[in-house]
């Protein structure tokens, strides 16, 4: 997700405009600096100072940045929050008048948190923590393939949430790594929460659409009711949830696709039994099916690796991970932590080496995950209710290349 640091202005001023038959003289319309407010924003730096804030802000105001250095509370919720969005109201001498800042503490929460620091009447400042209710919203943002995904949805201002979830719901139509074409397509309508207007994270995707070569793959998240658990289907009622992920790595960059390879280590072609997914240390794995743990122990090869069976002859290998999070006879769950990315045994740098064999023989996962089988459809008790809410969304789907792209960060 691209961040702009450049400000965002605007000004406003609010008077009382006299009539002109009044007879005064145009000049009192003219009005007081004193009225004028400048409303701008910016994003914290990585190791900002508060004057150094201030001047991206425009404002030169040597007594409020005094304040916002020494102050506990501006000190503890501004300085190194990279990213943390900011507001600010200046006078027309480029006096702060009003600095706010928002935030969630985590990505659970459904509250978020108010910094407010201002200026009396006396020119004395004040610092004030509140905290608020998110309030969510649904945006709708549409956009084209160039290069990349991540590229498309950075031209539209979506946030990465959103992307990855994209392209999740659907891993198992197209490989987002090797399928994507320029000229692809998509439209998504998603969950945003926001505090006193400002989005401040991404929720939900509610439905998507994606084109790839073409045809097109829609997606609609439905929910009989509150207890009830959730799940992605195709609008015409089939559930998109298979019986294995595409990947044990939420979206990432493939290192080494299935088939051949130059070992990087013992210095030979040999045929490469598996995916490696390059991702950073510390990044979790998670179990692509339902199962049981066969073995969770060190190679000298593997590593830390993981070894789970889900029945019939079906087993799932994760290796050179630096934490291995089950045991032996433990149950798993399709889309639970197993441990983490680590670069442990015969690995030259972090990743994860996933292979799927099937009665000993090794499987391409991606292709195993494609055919494996789906979960229940849409039951002809609910069946009304969601035909209803599929109507809608191939509306917004038909008229969203027309519409204004919506945009969160």
């Amino acid at each position: 997700m691209q961040v702009t640091d450049q400000p965002i202005f605007q000004r406003l001023s609010s008077h009382d405009i006299p009539s002109l038959v009044s007879g005064r003289n145009l000049a009192s319309l003219t009005p007081e600096k004193d009225h004028f407010l400048l409303y701008r924003s910016a994003r914290v730096r990585a190791n900002e100072t508060a004057e150094g804030l201030l001047e991206r802000l425009g404002i030169s105001d040597p007594a409020a940045a005094t304040f916002l250095r020494r102050n506990p509370l501006a000190h503890k919720n501004l300085w190194g929050r990279n990213g943390r969005f900011v507001t600010a109201e200046a006078n027309a001498d480029h006096e702060l008048v009003r600095l706010t800042a928002r935030w969630v503490t985590d990505s659970d929460s459904t509250d978020f948190q108010r910094l407010v620091v201002s200026r009396d009447e006396d020119g004395q400042f004040t610092a004030v923590l509140e905290k608020g209710q998110l309030k969510k919203n649904v945006r709708m943002a549409s956009g084209k393939i160039q290069s990349s995904l991540f590229a498309a949805t950075d031209a539209v201002n979506l946030p990465d949430p959103v992307a990855v979830q994209i392209a999740e719901m659907f891993s198992t139509d197209v490989d987002f790594h090797k399928d994507l074409r320029k000229g692809d397509r998509f439209t998504v309508v998603y969950e945003t929460l926001e505090a006193d207007g400002e989005p401040l994270r991404s929720g939900r995707v509610l439905s998507a659409e994606f084109v790839n070569k073409g045809k097109a793959y829609q997606a609609l998240w439905f929910q009989e009711d509150e207890s009830a658990k959730g799940a992605y289907y195709a609008l015409d009622g089939s559930n998109l949830r298979r019986a294995f992920l595409a990947s044990p790595l939420e979206f990432s960059r493939v290192s080494s696709s299935f088939g051949s390879r130059f070992h990087p280590i013992k210095k030979t072609w040999r045929n490469h039994n598996g995916i490696d997914y390059a991702a950073r240390p510390g990044t979790p794995i998670r179990s692509v099916g339902d199962g049981v743990v066969q073995e969770s122990k060190w190679s000298d090869s593997y590593g830390n690796v993981v070894y789970i069976d889900h029945g019939e002859g079906q087993v799932t290998v994760y290796a050179h991970m630096t934490r291995r999070d089950v045991q032996k006879g433990d149950k798993v769950s399709q889309g639970q932590f197993i441990g983490t990315v680590g670069s442990t045994g015969m690995s030259t740098g972090p990743h994860l080496h996933f292979e799927f064999r099937v009665h000993g023989e090794f499987k391409d996962p991606q292709i195993i995950a494609q055919g494996s089988a789906a979960a229940a459809p849409i039951t002809k008790k609910i069946r009304e209710r969601f035909d209803a809410l599929a109507a809608e969304a191939r509306l917004n789907f038909e008229h969203a290349p027309l519409m204004t792209q919506a945009s969160v960060e």
